[in-house]
Order: C-alpha cells, then structure tokens, then sequence
C-alpha cells in the first residue's frame, strides 16, 4: 500500500488502460473514483474495485464540457475527502487521412484529449496548491506521440501535445511537490473499439508485429502497472518524464 495517499481519479476507466490501471490502484491500497462518458458503462470496473475492499464511486465525464470538468473534479474530491492521483486516460481516436480530415473532427480530437484533460488537470492542481498538498499525475499519451504514421495525424498531434503538457506543468508544479509524468503505449493487446477492424486483420497484426523488436503487443495492465508506478514513493524523484511501453518501437 502506498500512504499517506489513498484516493485515485481515473477518466477514462470504463474498460481498457483505464480500466486497468483503476484496478491495479485498488490493489496497492487506493480507492478510486472512475469516469466515463457514460457511468453506467462503469458497472464492470467499479464491481473489480469493490471486490479488493477498497471504495469505489463512477462519475460521468464529458470532457468536451468545462461545467462537466469542474463537477467532476469537485465530486472527485467530495467522494473521499480528497484526491491524491489523477490519471489521465480519457480521449478519442480518428483515423483518417491528412488531407480528407475535417475541421470539425480533428478540433472533436483536441478539445478532449489535449483541452479537456489540461482543464482537468488544472481542476486537480488547483485543489492541490491551495491546499499545499503534493500530488501525482499520470496521463495516458501514446506512441503516435513520438513517431510518426499514416492516417493518424490529429490522434498523434493530440497525444504529442499531452507529453509537452507534461514537460510543461512537472517545471510548473515541482515547487508544490506536485509530480507530473507520462506513459506512452504502443499497439495494445485489448479489445478497444477503436482497434475493431484491424485487430481482426491478420495480415495487418502481422506486419506490425514484424516492425516490433520484441515480436508482441503489450497488454492494458503492463501500461497500468507502469501508471501505479509513477503514483507510487519510488516515483518520488521522477516528473516531467514518459516511459514508452511499445516493444522498442520507437527505439527501433
């Protein structure tokens, strides 16, 4: 168990990463607070937390919306008293090509995934400073944010923009003993919805298996367990930094 923290806000929790790395915080001691877009989507993930003895409590989370960023911090808060770690996973995937990418789609992407979460961040940093209390954030980036590939360009520039964030408010926030970190998955071994149509083409799974040194996808509680250990004391010294879960990838 970690103390003396002991409350945990996931976005994003209603099943992949998100879903995980809730978990994988109950597990070392944390209660959790999850959201989602919609909280009844939350029944499987708050029933696992549950079932390791902590609490758990869902919100329902529009990131596009500041009202909704504000009453979900606040509720965050209320749940337990207080808000130790925030993790950052909640956003949205496009997959299209640059020049058919509409306006409207590719402002959709960036007005949750790098908008949204910078004013949630803001929301828990804010609770954080007035109240002189240290903090941990972890957001949830990805691999497009470090190299490039097709039809992939506001997803990439989205997750590009979450890493500089990170960089940004670690220099920000250190005085306040606030630590703010990354990780950036690769190709995951889950069944997102985003991954519906290529995770079921064989000869796709294979090529990008071939361009992966180490020959195989990570799973959704390798990057969890990567998130508990940036929330945890042998973190403590770690801020403004991303660790990269893809297999040697990017390295390649």
């Amino acid at each position: 168990m970690f103390e003396p923290m002991k409350a945990a806000l996931v976005t994003g929790a209603s099943y992949g990463v998100g879903a995980a790395t809730a978990l994988a915080l109950a597990r070392h001691g944390f209660d959790v607070v999850a959201t989602a877009t919609r909280e009844s989507n939350l029944t499987t993930t708050l029933g696992a937390i549950r079932e390791t003895g902590r609490k758990a409590v869902g919100v329902e989370l529009d990131l596009r919306a500041q009202l909704s960023i504000e009453k979900t911090a606040a509720a965050a808060i209320e749940a337990f008293g207080q808000i130790d770690v925030l993790v950052n996973n909640a956003g949205v995937n496009l997959r299209s090509k640059a020049i058919e990418t509409a306006r409207d789609d590719f402002e959709a992407v960036l007005l949750t995934n790098v908008t949204g979460t910078f004013f949630l961040t803001q929301q828990i940093g804010r609770y954080w400073v007035a109240r002189h209390l240290p903090g941990r954030i972890v957001t949830i980036a990805s691999a497009h944010a470090l190299v490039g590939a097709a039809e992939r360009s506001a997803y990439g520039i989205s997750k590009a923009a979450l890493l500089q964030m990170t960089r940004m408010l670690a220099i920000e926030w250190a005085e306040y003993g606030i630590n703010v970190n990354a990780v950036a998955p690769g190709r995951l071994d889950t069944a997102s919805p985003s991954r519906a149509g290529t995770g079921t083409n064989k000869d796709y799974m294979e090529a990008m298996l071939k361009r992966i040194p180490l020959h195989r996808l990570a799973t959704a509680e390798e990057v969890a367990a990567a998130a508990v250990f940036l929330a945890g004391p042998g973190a403590a010294s770690i801020t403004g930094q991303t660790i990269v879960i893809d297999g040697g990838l990017t390295a390649a």
